[in-house]
């Protein structure tokens, strides 16, 4: 049997010093997650990272630099993520858009407050993401190639 994990992508968005999570109905309670999703077939990471930013915050994201590749495992589920994290701009054009049926909002929240919320995560990559964005990682786009 071949082992495959799940590939996600998630956008990192700061503006005035806030990110941009969204509030997410789980197994186990309302929790906070970058916004965020699953690859779909045929699609290239770039456009999941901006169909799924839009569905679940009705913003439209511009991805402007590769945060990170984070293989991350959970045991409360035994599934492995490969998550490809984004750094961009957004802008809210679509404000009549409806959400995913599971997010409860989109929300803007400082630092300390992502801190603060820490136990809420969807997972530890919600902070690790942050950190990264502060300590000034980022990687051009061009390292990525979708061919069909």
């Amino acid at each position: 049997m071949i082992w495959k994990p799940n590939v996600t992508v998630a956008a990192v968005i700061n503006k005035n010093n806030k990110y941009l999570l969204v509030e997410e109905k789980a197994i186990n309670g309302t929790l906070y997650n970058q916004p965020a999703g699953h690859l779909e077939p045929n699609e290239s990471i770039i456009q999941a990272v901006i169909r799924e930013t839009l569905e679940e915050t009705s913003y439209t994201f511009t991805p402007e630099w590769l945060l990170g590749i984070y293989k991350w495992h959970s045991s409360a589920n035994d599934t492995t993520y490969l998550r490809f994290a984004f750094l961009g701009t957004a802008i809210c054009d679509n404000q009549n858009l409806p959400l995913d049926e599971d997010i409860v909002r989109a929300v803007w929240l400082n630092t300390n407050e992502i801190y603060n919320l820490a136990h809420r995560h969807r997972s530890p990559l919600v902070i690790k993401c942050i950190e990264d964005h502060l300590a000034g990682k980022r990687y051009s786009l061009k390292i990525l190639a979708h061919y069909k």
